[in-house]
């Protein structure tokens, strides 16, 4: 079993693309993890955004919060990385425990933007997401040049957002959102592709192909969550 989804992804372009029956099952299943950890971070997001307990120790501790960011990150990198070496059921129990940790990292946005434009940028961020998504999976245009740019575009940004944290610089800011839109705009049309072409490989419903679901919805929600921030910096009122 070891390594078998990455011999998938080797291969997809590879290969004529012939729908299997395990297809449809698999692709549900992404997004049904997807859907169900975004439903998560906002359930957790509100929840903790009300709890004047939990929300005073989250913005007065530094160490708090960026311990947070820290098992945020590290829970990223352990799905990712040693995907062979966890069982389903613990890499989804993962999966989940980052988006409770997300949600509670975001909740201070309820303290920065009000209610109904956060709500208004989530549907706008769920009708963009939707539509690239679509178009990933129905473009029959090979995203992977895209896709690599893409990339390479997504390292840039991070490394500007990081030094704009020393700069505090709000013209940057704005800049850098609207970076951010577009790379996660073409980021999910381009893994809604990659992950189709790889779950069509999929001979069976089996431990590997529930696997490569999971790093699926994992990368879809990480699409989502990144560009419903950037567009709320650029839409979202101000309290």
């Amino acid at each position: 079993m070891e390594n078998q989804e990455f011999h998938y992804q080797r291969s997809y372009n590879e290969r004529p693309i012939e729908m299997s029956e395990a297809f449809p099952a698999l692709m549900r299943k992404v997004y049904v993890w997807m859907s169900l950890a975004l439903l998560i971070t906002g359930m957790t997001a509100y929840y903790v955004a009300t709890n004047q307990v939990i929300m005073n120790a989250i913005l007065t501790s530094r160490v708090l919060l960026y311990g947070l960011f820290a098992v945020e990150l590290a829970l990223v990198i352990i799905v990712s990385a040693a995907i062979n070496r966890l069982s389903v059921l613990t890499a989804t129990l993962m999966f989940l425990l980052y988006s409770v940790l997300n949600g509670a990292t975001l909740s201070v946005i309820f303290f920065v933007y009000q209610l109904s434009s956060i709500a208004t940028v989530f549907f706008i961020t769920a009708g963009t997401f939707g539509s690239m998504a679509l178009i990933g999976y129905t473009t029959k245009k090979d995203l992977s040049s895209i896709g690599r740019i893409l990339t390479m575009s997504l390292i840039g940004l991070v490394i500007a957002t990081l030094v704009n944290i020393f700069i505090k610089s709000d013209g940057l800011t704005m800049f850098l959102s609207y970076i951010g839109v577009l790379v996660f705009v073409g980021l999910t049309a381009w893994d809604s592709q990659k992950i189709k072409r790889m779950l069509l490989q999929a001979t069976d419903v089996n431990e590997v192909t529930k696997k490569i679901a999971l790093l699926g919805a994992l990368t879809l929600y990480l699409d989502f969550v990144n560009l419903f921030l950037y567009l709320l910096r650029i839409f979202g009122r101000r309290r």
